[in-house]
């Protein structure tokens, strides 16, 4: 990861001074997931430019992460994270910086306390929400911004545009100030973070965004994602950051629908789960991770939509006769013990590709306590939804419950074959979001969950269904899931499909 400050105010090696690092050496920093190297590329009375250089060892990575590490298995090693600006270049800035983020500069206060001539740069940012985010929220402190979108592959510009861009800004800003601004908003701008996000979060964000962030316009937003989506503790520093002013608290709260407050409500039950697991292991991917998708926040008194889907999923079984299901991509088995608790279901199994989601699945199972007539029911095992497993076969019903959407595009071909044309189960039940109905939730940038690889509209879902359908001999319904938007539809559609 790279970062650079420049500043074109003379004389330009005052810069070292505020960064209290000599323009003419090379310091190193010892990071517990590598090491941070401050240089400078160009030191002259007329321009000079400190550079941010973090080194990422992802054994150490891995290593370092304690009990609370929101990241699961598979990107341990496997990930963005030694390449792209996110919570961990903010963390190294803040240590290597400290001094200069204070505003202190014991040899030349008065520099400190004058806003600077200063660009930034950072070749290659991950960005929930494209350019216009970065705009939206580096704009109003100052800062002219180029963003520019990376394409996915620059040989094949027919892919698109990843969720990466190149960030420019440059403006009159007091470097501490700057400092700052870039400690809060990287994560935010990732939208997520390296480590389990705790309390005294909340204290780091007031003491870096108290001079700015609370007359901000995206400043619940920027809190919001900070704390990640950590309804509760965003209400608890927007307070705190009223209290900094003379705006009264309710109009820093957001206005948000009842079913984007339910969303929430789930996603905090859902965090406390994920950090009760974490005493004996590490954190899995989310099973439900679509259930934080809003930015706006709230206690709704409505079913969240993560148990509106499950109860969908259970009555439709039902409703069909099956008695023996299996789940594909169970996560941490939610509907493989909602099953279980119903005798009707006699054999139930769970199948994902993480194996530590599996081993949080087993433990809220309790499958080491489990009894026997209980556990003869169950299997659990790891696979892969785009390889054909005998495993998959002999089983009434198979359910992928927002699965699709988290496979590559040009790979749903593989997964239509290995469900449809290989196991070939009686029935199919497909839950995935409908995109139209993402506006209804507020400040939601791009899909509902970073892993998304698509979403589809209800017309993309019904001609994908169809189409699977008749290419495999079923017949298919959809239903709605959630309650519809007159407009918009419903915010989870599912296909039901009925083997001929």
């Amino acid at each position: 990861m790279l970062l650079t400050i420049s500043t074109t105010a003379r004389p330009a090696t005052d810069l070292g001074f505020l960064l209290h690092k000599h323009p003419d050496k090379v310091q190193r920093f010892g990071q517990s997931f590598g090491e941070a190297t401050v240089f400078y590329p160009e030191a002259g009375e007329q321009r000079c430019t400190a550079a941010l250089l973090l080194d990422i060892d992802p054994v150490a990575l891995a290593r370092s992460r304690g009990k609370g590490s929101p990241d699961f298995s598979l990107s341990q090693y496997v990930n963005d994270r030694p390449y792209a600006a996110s919570s961990l270049l903010a963390v190294a800035l803040a240590d290597v910086f400290r001094t200069a983020r204070a505003g202190r500069c014991a040899s030349r206060q008065e520099l400190a306390d004058t806003p600077l001539p200063l660009e930034i740069r950072l070749p290659a940012l991950p960005c929930r929400g494209g350019p216009e985010l970065a705009e939206r929220l580096f704009a109003p402190l100052g800062w002219r911004v180029e963003a520019q979108p990376v394409l996915l592959d620059e040989g094949f510009p027919e892919w698109g545009e990843s969720r990466y861009v190149r960030l420019a800004l440059s403006g009159t800003v007091r470097l501490a100030d700057a400092l700052n601004h870039l400690y809060v908003l990287l994560p935010v701008l990732d939208d997520g973070k390296h480590y389990w996000i705790a309390s005294d979060e909340i204290d780091k964000l007031i003491r870096a965004g108290g001079g700015w962030l609370r007359d901000h316009p995206e400043r619940t937003m920027i809190t919001r994602r900070y704390l990640g989506r950590r309804w509760a503790m965003a209400r608890t520093a927007l307070a705190r950051l009223a209290e900094l002013g003379d705006e009264p608290e309710e109009r820093l709260a957001p206005a948000v629908s009842e079913e984007a407050a339910a969303e929430e409500t789930a996603a905090d039950e859902a965090a406390a789960a994920e950090a009760e697991a974490h005493a004996e292991a590490a954190e899995p991917e989310t099973a439900e991770a679509e259930a934080a998708a809003s930015e706006g926040a709230g206690v709704g008194k409505r079913k969240s939509l993560n148990l509106q889907r499950r109860i969908a999923v259970l009555e439709t079984l039902e409703e069909l006769g099956a008695t023996s299901v299996i789940d594909l991509g169970c996560g941490q088995g939610e509907l493989v013990g909602a099953l279980l608790a119903r005798p009707r279901f006699a054999r139930v199994a769970g199948m994902d590709v993480s194996s530590m989601a599996l081993t949080i699945a087993a433990r809220k199972l309790k499958l080491d306590r489990m009894p026997d007539s209980k556990r003869d029911r169950l299997t659990l095992f790891q696979g892969a939804l785009t390889y054909t497993d005998k495993r998959l076969s002999g089983y009434d019903a198979a359910v992928l419950m927002e699965v699709v959407e988290h496979v590559d595009p040009p790979r749903l071909a593989a997964l239509e074959q290995v469900v449809f044309g290989h196991a070939r189960p009686g029935h199919v039940l497909v839950t995935t979001p409908n995109i139209e109905y993402n506006v209804r939730y507020d400040f939601l940038t791009g899909l509902r969950h970073p892993d998304h690889r698509f979403e589809w509209t209800r017309a993309e879902f019904e001609a994908w269904a169809a189409r699977v359908a008749g290419r495999y001999g079923y017949r298919v319904s959809v239903k709605p899931v959630g309650e519809p938007d007159p407009d918009l539809g419903p915010p989870t559609q599912m296909g039901v499909f009925v083997r001929d």
